[in-house]
């Protein structure tokens, strides 16, 4: 225990999830730059418009993987820190728990 009874050690376990949530949030939109595109290519109209965004679109795809396998990894460690963190507490807590639990050692009458 650190000062004024505060643990030494905490960790924001509810950012943590959502910070992985989110990693995998933004995987999903990169991985549809290319209907968002689609989408719009009537709207547009202009046809070296369209052939510009399908060359990005192209140009991106290489580089796109790469991020996303990134974003796989983080997100991975970040459920990897919750999931163990959540793991060594309860194993803390049932430890402590079990510190505490007294025999009854009086001699039983009867």
């Amino acid at each position: 225990m650190g000062q004024n009874g505060k643990s030494d050690l905490s960790l924001p376990l509810t950012e943590l999830e959502d910070y992985g949530r989110r990693l995998r949030s933004i995987k999903t939109r990169l991985n549809h730059t290319k209907k968002l595109f689609e989408q719009y290519k009537d709207d547009i109209g202009d046809g070296s418009v369209n052939d510009a965004l399908d060359d990005f679109e192209s140009n991106w795809e290489d580089g796109r993987e790469d991020i996303t396998q990134q974003l796989d990894a983080l997100s991975k460690m970040s459920d990897a820190v919750v999931r163990e963190f959540k793991k060594l507490d309860d194993e803390l807590a049932k430890q402590v728990n079990d510190k505490m639990k007294t025999e009854d050692k009086r001699p039983k009458k009867g």
